[in-house]
């Protein structure tokens, strides 16, 4: 479990105790049960933080698993969707569905 951000001050550098969380920044202290689920935030390769229908560029050439085609640098996907798995994201390349992992991308 990583540690939530402050709800007072809103920075990470957050201690984590055995019933409680305390903001090493500011002192703020809070029991665990009440912690905020934090929003997952998605980057590219360059920090550029993605959102839901973003288009995306490729960076490097992939070679798609099982099969001996690859995907060439610069390809776009359009109306990429974030979903929270190992491959951050969904998308569809020339029609067929793909899954990505953002530090093979650029926000375009």
């Amino acid at each position: 479990m990583t540690n939530p951000s402050c709800p007072a001050c809103t920075l990470d550098d957050v201690l984590s105790h055995p019933d409680h969380w305390e903001c090493a920044t500011c002192g703020h202290e809070w029991p665990k049960a009440d912690a905020p689920e934090a929003a997952k935030v998605i980057k590219d390769a360059h920090g550029n933080v993605l959102a839901e229908g973003d288009t995306v560029a490729l960076i490097k050439d992939l070679k798609l698993g099982g099969t001996s085609q690859v995907l060439k640098a610069g390809t776009k996907a359009k109306n990429i969707r974030l979903v929270d798995s190992d491959h951050e994201i969904a998308c569809k390349i020339d029609g067929r569905p793909m899954a990505l992992k953002a530090c093979f991308v650029k926000k375009s």
